[in-house]
């Protein structure tokens, strides 16, 4: 009993704070935008199901949180449903009523509503990293070889000790920890690196060894691995200016890094084990909080950038499905059709069910449940 209690609040209660944080600022910045093109809000919602408390403000938004604590919403005038598919009498209402309602707002309008919620998680991530970088300083690596590994490819490929490695396929390297990321998502592929030695500028083909690790919840996934060591760390105090700079830049390289290894899984280059669902983030939830504050609050910049740009993802049920139905609007000059949009909807449900069912799957794989179910009956 004492264990389920310390898991409660080791796992669980870190990765409701922090989910809920994430979701209030996605929802936040849909109820914002959307009130400043005078819509009418009727529901603001942390949570989804029956409603454990709430209370109404003076505009007649319904502020409520709700039982099942994995995600919320924000319902405008005119949405039939929190995935905002509009209402059956949208079409009738008075004059009054449709200068309220969301579905009656002009595409840009609409457009700019969708597309706040994702927004505000990416402004949201820059704020937490410009935070950490002003009162930790940015942790820099100087991409310099410290060791290098017998057999390592690096080896091979002839790197040597005190080589500052410059360019790797004619992207500018700027610290170790931009060889590692770029190397990590490459295994087995030749890259291009180009370093400074002695002065010259030499460039050296290596292919990054395949490797198979364990991650820190025990999932095994295959990574690229040259066999160096870096030379030190330092860290670089920033001014605030300098800390919102490198915010920026650190959440584009953590887009770029999320939307490569996307492209690699849909291309079968990795794993799809390598995906994670509720189980697998609380449990990662529960390990930053255990590392102190500046683990937690970059581990929810990472999550908030993460659920910004999944909510992208041209799936309908999602914001960026309803932003590709805005595409499609301002091509054909008119909506989509509602059967059109209807099919649209079916298939974004059975898409975002059949993720949640996978990555749900790869999380009691990875806590061995299956295996001790197989235990239990053999």
């Amino acid at each position: 009993m004492l264990s389920v209690l310390n898991g409660f609040w080791e796992i669980v209660v870190p990765f409701l704070v922090i989910l809920s944080i994430l979701v209030f600022v996605h929802e936040m910045g849909h109820y914002l935008v959307a009130r400043w093109n005078g819509v009418r809000v009727e529901v603001f919602s942390i949570g989804f199901g029956r409603e454990i408390f709430g209370w109404n403000d003076k505009s007649g938004t319904r502020w409520k949180i709700s039982l099942l604590p994995l995600g919320g919403y924000v319902k405008m005038f005119g949405d039939s449903d929190p995935a905002s598919r509009p209402d059956e009498g949208v079409q009738e209402m008075s004059p009054e009523e449709k200068a309220v309602s969301f579905h009656h707002k002009r595409l840009g309008q609409r457009t700019a509503v969708v597309a706040a919620g994702p927004i505000a998680n990416f402004i949201f991530a820059i704020i937490l990293l410009a935070g950490l970088f002003l009162a930790y300083g940015q942790p820099f690596t100087p991409p310099v070889v410290g060791q290098i590994q017998e057999g390592s490819a690096a080896q091979a490929a002839g790197f040597q000790p005190d080589d500052r490695i410059i360019k790797i396929d004619g992207e500018t390297i700027e610290r170790f920890e931009d060889i590692q990321r770029l190397v990590i998502l490459n295994p087995g592929t030749e890259l291009q690196v180009d370093v400074l030695r002695d002065g010259s500028v030499l460039s050296l083909p290596v292919t990054p060894q395949q490797v198979e690790i364990d991650d820190n919840l025990g999932n095994k996934r295959m990574v690229g691995r040259l066999g160096i060591t870096r030379s030190g760390v330092e860290y670089r105090s920033l001014g605030p200016v300098s800390a919102i700079g490198v915010a920026f830049t650190e959440t584009g390289n953590l887009v770029v890094g999320t939307l490569r290894a996307v492209g690699q899984i849909i291309v079968g280059d990795r794993s799809t084990e390598e995906l994670g669902g509720p189980i697998r983030i609380a449990q990662m939830s529960g390990q930053a909080a255990e590392l102190g504050i500046s683990a937690a609050l970059w581990f929810a910049a990472v999550l908030s950038i993460n659920l910004g740009l999944i909510n992208l993802f041209p799936i309908p049920m999602l914001d960026g499905g309803h932003l590709m139905f805005y595409a499609f609007e301002w091509v054909r000059g008119r909506p989509l059709g509602e059967r059109a949009q209807e099919y649209g909807f079916r298939i974004g449900l059975a898409l975002v069910l059949s993720l949640m069912v996978l990555v749900t799957w790869n999380d009691l794989a990875s806590l061995k449940v299956f295996d001790y179910l197989i235990n239990l009956i053999s």
